[in-house]
């Protein structure tokens, strides 16, 4: 993605809290639509299902023609990793599932994603699931305390690193990124270890943290729609998404319901929410 600035927006409390509005009906939205995602679903009338529950709240989609993106989520099966346009596809028992969706509020943007394994899980994928997902948290936990923005990826590097089995590949192609006024600003959020420390971590600063897991190499290609990305070795991919806030106090996980405090707890870290 190309950014409009190399300038990092810093919000306001209020501006925050419109986010929180439209972090709270993403994290709606997708609930519903992971629940209904079932053998025999196409991701279109997954999208539907999305769409419907966004509009009920009367917030508007950020995904939706953006750059020309004809729906409201992105929906990525198994070797498809994000980006994915959501179609005539039938899922199938099995199949890993990625649904990444964002919707707006007074101008206020929100972005989340998860991973849904359909019907019965491979250990193996299940296993790549939970990894990326704890990843996710790792680096949420890292930003309460860093420094920089830089320490989100050398957190979420050193838990995937230390896990045993099977190694997994974090994708470096494809990263997280501020959000405030636009879906995607300034800076970036690597998801591995860099050498580079990245801007200074600063209340008002919003951050999407996505790490995008694989099971095999970590090598990608656009395909003929000129958005869905794929491995190329056909490895299966992971991917969890949260937009995160640095507030005065710490930080708050505006696309959590509980403001990431369940998740946070075991990294001893409490969110810190903007009061009204």
């Amino acid at each position: 993605m190309s950014f409009r600035s190399s300038k990092i927006e810093y919000k306001s409390n209020p501006q925050i809290l419109k986010m929180r509005e439209a972090g709270l009906v993403l994290a709606e939205a997708l609930d519903t639509t992971v629940a209904a995602a079932e053998v025999g679903m196409t991701t279109a009338e997954l999208d539907a299902v999305f769409e419907s529950v966004i509009t009920k709240h009367g917030t508007t989609s950020n995904f939706k023609g953006y750059h020309g993106f004809p729906a409201t989520i992105c929906a990525s099966v198994n070797e498809e990793v994000v980006h994915g346009i959501p179609g005539s596809r039938v899922l199938e028992d099995g199949d890993v599932l990625k649904i990444d969706g964002g919707c707006i509020v007074d101008g206020w943007h929100a972005d989340s994603a998860r991973t849904v394994i359909v019907g019965t899980a491979d250990p193996a994928d299940q296993r790549l699931s939970d990894i990326t997902q704890e990843a996710m948290w790792a680096g949420i936990a890292a930003l309460a305390n860093a420094r920089f923005v830089g320490q989100i990826g050398e957190a979420i590097d050193d838990f995937v690193s230390a896990q045993e089995g099977a190694p997994l590949g974090i994708l470096e192609d494809y990263v997280g990124h501020g959000i405030g006024s636009e879906m995607h600003m300034p800076p970036d959020v690597l998801n591995y270890r860099s050498g580079h420390r990245g801007p200074r971590v600063k209340a008002g600063m919003c951050l999407a943290i996505e790490p995008m897991l694989v099971r095999g190499g970590i090598e990608t290609a656009v395909l003929e729609d000129d958005w869905t990305i794929v491995t190329t070795d056909r490895s299966r991919a992971s991917q969890w998404e949260h937009s995160v806030a640095v507030t005065m106090g710490g930080i708050w996980v505006l696309t959590a319901h509980d403001g990431g405090a369940e998740r946070l707890a075991k990294y001893g870290v409490t969110p810190s929410p903007v009061i009204p």
